[in-house]
C-alpha cells in the first residue's frame, strides 16, 4: 500500500504515526506496530491488523467495519465511537481499552481480554462472544451493562413524555 508515496508493508513500524483521517480500506497491516498512533477519523474498513500493536493507539470514530483484528494488542486504545460492526477481534487484548458508544454489531470477540474496558453505551446486537465470559463478571460486565442502557433508555422517555 502506498501513502503520500511511501510503501506500508505487513509488519511495518508506524510507531507514533499521525494517520488521522486517511483512507487505510483493504490495507494489510498484520502485525505492524501502531503503538501511539492517531488513527482517529481512518477509514480502516476491511483492513488486516492482526497481530498489530495498537497499545494506546487513537482510533476514535474510526471506521473498522469488517477488519480483522485478531489477535491484536489494544490495550489502553481510544475506541470510542468506533465502528467495529462484523470485525474480527478474536484473542485481542482490549484489557482497559475506551469503547464507548463503539458499534460492535456482529463482531467477533471470542477469547478476546474486555477486562476493565469500558463499554458504556456500545452496540453489541448479536455480538459473538465466549459463553463463559458473558457469565463472568470478573472478565466481562455486557450484560450488566445491557441491563443499565435500558434503564437509561427508560429513564430517557420517561424524561421526554413529561
Amino acid at each position: 500500500m502506498i501513502i503520500n508515496g511511501y510503501e506500508i508493508k505487513p509488519g511495518a513500524n508506524l510507531k507514533g504515526a499521525y494517520l488521522w483521517d486517511t483512507d487505510l480500506s483493504g490495507a494489510n497491516l498484520k502485525g505492524a506496530c501502531l503503538w501511539c498512533a492517531n488513527l482517529s477519523d481512518a477509514n480502516l474498513k476491511g483492513a488486516n491488523l492482526s497481530g498489530a500493536d495498537l497499545k494506546d493507539a487513537d482510533l476514535r470514530y474510526a471506521g473498522l467495519k469488517g477488519a480483522n483484528l485478531s489477535g491484536a494488542d489494544l490495550k489502553y486504545a481510544y475506541l470510542s465511537f468506533a465502528n467495529l460492526s462484523g470485525a474480527i477481534l478474536k484473542d485481542a487484548d482490549l484489557k482497559y481499552a475506551d469503547l464507548k458508544y463503539a458499534d460492535l454489531k456482529y463482531a467477533d470477540l471470542r477469547g478476546a481480554d474486555l477486562k476493565d474496558a469500558d463499554l458504556w453505551g456500545a452496540n453489541i446486537t448479536n455480538t459473538i462472544l465466549d459463553k463463559e465470559k458473558i457469565n463472568d463478571d470478573k472478565d466481562l460486565r455486557i450484560q450488566e451493562l445491557e441491563e443499565e442502557n435500558k434503564k437509561l433508555k427508560a429513564t430517557l422517555k420517561g424524561l421526554m413524555n413529561s
